[in-house]
């Protein structure tokens, strides 16, 4: 046993977040520790690794009590942690972030051509490769969260905490960190996965706790359970599947025409043509990087096209700003919770606020109506179950995953004919997704057009009516909801042909 954790609790004000709650970590061990958001599974990990400091209760590494002020101390003992949100600087080097804090010297300077053959032999260790002269701003996500785990190995821990770590990664960036976090069990090192997503359990945990509103509720060995029992601990009712009946398109919401861009000397977008109409969720299918973030940001106002047209309700729009084009009658959820969805240091009200803040009945003669703000959010706060103390809660408190579930309901609240959507349920649980999915097919059945961007191509699949598939900037398919299955549709998204499936 590398560590224990006896009866921690832990509050938070009013909200007890761990609730004498008890676990433990084996050799070589991988950990899953799954539950709602809410649940208190990030907020144990982070009293493991020093982040915050227990009311009540007991930690032992290696049988030996300890007491962490710090994650310098949780460090000093082996234990590390890949955040969710990761803390690397933009422009400097992998190999000077590896070993920040900890560089290898000559006299005052850096020993530059050391510390490369350092990280580059670190990297060979354990199967991580990257290129340790690389700046990190030109990394990839999947990159940058190798760089993280190197960091640790570097530090020499023996007990590595992943936090949520697929919330901002492709399919097939999932299935690599998955598999490195089993070569790192296989070589003696001690994993803690935090997550909701079960086929990341099934796939990678030798045992898993669940944990729900502050309480540890079971502990099952991997082989003795399934997808359909852990998400039943997790919520703690059966989850029914979802029958989606077909219903005819109405009137064109969103109609784009040959747009194109070019960034960085290179076409992002090529002559894109899609269609949005009343009534309906579409679907962009791609691997990142193959333009959708320029396409939204082309349609929501952010980024101006080189060529072509975006017409909303019949109206050009393409420049128009993103407040004529919000008031015009689309909403949007960000890819980025935030960067782009919220203000972090801003209260739960002033994010829900957003959009309607110069308007009645929140704001009267230039000045805001504050109790009927706070009044707002918390209507949103209980209709939308978001895991918060007060509607005066500031937006960086929060869970992530309770942080989207609020933007999710500012952005739907709006009542806007179109809705632009993107990873929507990025780093939210599974009752939690399923109540998103339920309000987005309650939009589209009175009538909303959804254009849905998501890196889960099982959450493109079930909820659109139709998919484009993007690659290189351009759409190179469109199909009807089961005219394609997920293998092939893969296949596309790698630049590939249906008939290659």
């Amino acid at each position: 046993m590398v560590f224990e954790m006896k009866n921690i609790v832990k509050n938070y004000g009013s909200l007890c977040a761990n609730d004498h709650v008890s676990i433990h970590l084996n050799k070589g061990e991988i950990l899953a520790i799954i539950g709602e958001n809410g649940a208190g599974k990030s907020t144990i990990t982070k009293i493991l690794y020093g982040l915050e400091k227990p009311d009540e209760g007991e930690i032992f590494v290696d049988g030996k009590q300890v007491r962490f002020r710090s994650p310098t101390d949780a460090m000093a003992v082996g234990i590390g942690m890949v955040q969710q949100h990761f803390m690397l600087f933009e422009s400097m080097s992998i190999a000077e972030n590896i070993v920040f804090k900890n560089e290898i010297t000559k006299g005052p300077f850096l020993d530059r051509k050391k510390t490369i053959k350092t990280v580059t032999a670190l990297s060979k260790q354990y199967g991580l490769e990257i290129d340790p002269e690389a700046k990190i701003e030109d990394c990839s996500v999947g990159i940058r969260q190798r760089v993280e785990i190197l960091k640790i190995l570097y530090q020499n821990a023996n007990i590595i905490i992943f936090d949520e770590p697929s919330a901002v990664l492709t399919p097939l960036e999932v299935e690599a960190l998955l598999e490195t976090m089993k070569q790192l069990a296989k070589m003696g090192k001690s994993i803690v996965l935090i997550t909701h997503k079960l086929h990341e359990v099934i796939s990678a945990a030798d045992r898993i706790y669940v944990m729900r509103r502050g309480h540890v509720v079971a502990e099952r060995i991997k082989s003795e359970t399934n997808s359909d029992e852990l998400a039943y601990l997790m919520v703690g009712k059966q989850m029914e599947l979802r029958q989606i009946k077909p219903q005819p398109a109405g009137r064109q919401l969103l109609q784009v025409r040959s747009l194109s861009l070019m960034s960085g000397g290179r076409d992002v977008l090529r002559d894109v043509n899609l269609q949005v109409s009343a009534g309906e969720i579409v679907g962009i299918a791609g691997v990142s990087g193959n333009g959708q973030v320029e396409l939204i940001q082309c349609l929501t106002g952010l980024l101006k096209p080189g060529s072509g047209t975006v017409l909303l309700q019949g109206t050009d729009v393409t420049h128009s700003s993103v407040c004529q084009r919000r008031a015009a009658g689309m909403a949007y959820v960000p890819e980025d919770r935030y960067l782009w969805g919220s203000a972090p240091s801003g209260t739960l009200s002033e994010n829900t606020l957003m959009g309607k803040e110069s308007k009645e009945p929140f704001c009267k003669n230039g000045f805001l109506k504050k109790k009927t703000v706070e009044e707002y959010c918390q209507t949103l706060i209980s209709k939308y179950d978001v895991r918060a103390l007060s509607p005066r809660q500031r937006m960086s408190e929060m869970s992530g995953g309770n942080a989207q579930k609020l933007i999710v309901a500012r952005e739907m609240q709006m009542d806007a004919p179109l809705m632009i959507s993107c990873e929507p349920t990025r780093g939210v649980d599974i009752g939690a997704m399923l109540f998103i999915h339920d309000q987005m097919l309650r939009m589209r059945s009175e009538g909303s057009g959804i254009l849905l961007v998501s890196s889960e191509l099982s959450e493109i699949m079930t909820l659109s009516d139709r998919i484009y598939v993007m690659f290189e900037g351009r759409i190179c398919g469109e199909f009807q909801r089961g005219s394609i299955d997920e293998r092939a549709l893969g296949v596309l998204m790698l630049g590939g042909k249906k008939a290659d499936g």
